[in-house]
């Protein structure tokens, strides 16, 4: 993984040159800063460290592929760019190992990809894995299941007490139902028993 770095004074001036002398613009890059550096007559000075985006999917796709063809499967990958994020799906002769129950492993993979790019770049960089469309039909199946017992809220007017759920399904819930009339929906408990309500509202 190519590592750009260059010094100045000021972060955004020497963040600015380093993208003007390698035609790239701050959507095609990460950064972050080195130690500032003490000269004797020069004052201080400020390391800019940049890795392109590029470079941390090609690098994140050979890591999983080592960890993966460890497990004794073959794998392959598309990255996909979604509206907000870019996603690396995963093809494997197993997708069910890879997915795990209730999609742990694919969480797992996603940690440790997560956590080995911080410790080659530095850089805390989100980074989202799917195995084929595993997550595309989680998010549906979510959905389809808010907006059916959003009817029957609506319509019975008892409020309803979803399963548990992470941070990511609850605000699957809470989206699909911002402009569902009739229903409102809140977020009760504790991790990791926090669970979405579904109530009816006051007409």
């Amino acid at each position: 993984m190519e590592r750009i770095s260059k010094t100045g004074k000021d972060f955004e001036d020497t963040l600015n040159e380093i993208l003007e002398e390698n035609n790239l613009s701050k959507e095609d890059v990460v950064y972050t800063t080195g130690e500032v550096k003490k000269g004797l007559f020069k004052g201080e000075t400020t390391e800019v460290i940049v890795f392109k985006k590029s470079d941390i999917y090609s690098f994140a796709k050979d890591f999983l592929k080592e960890v993966i063809n460890n497990l004794g499967l073959d794998v392959s990958f598309e990255t996909k760019k979604m509206e907000d994020r870019t996603v690396i799906k995963m093809y494997s002769n197993n997708n069910n190992i890879l997915i795990g129950h209730n999609g742990n492993t694919l969480k797992a993979l996603e940690t440790l990809v997560r956590q080995k790019i911080q410790l080659e770049t530095g850089v805390y960089f989100v980074i989202s894995l799917d195995v084929e469309n595993y997550k595309d039909k989680k998010i549906a199946r979510i959905e389809r299941l808010a907006k059916n017992i959003a009817r029957e809220v609506r319509k019975t007017k008892v409020e309803t007490h979803l399963e548990n759920m992470n941070a990511y399904e609850r605000r699957i819930v809470h989206n699909i139902l911002t402009d569902f009339k009739g229903v409102t929906t809140k977020s009760e408990g504790e991790e990791p028993n926090r669970h979405v309500v579904i109530s009816a509202t006051k007409e």
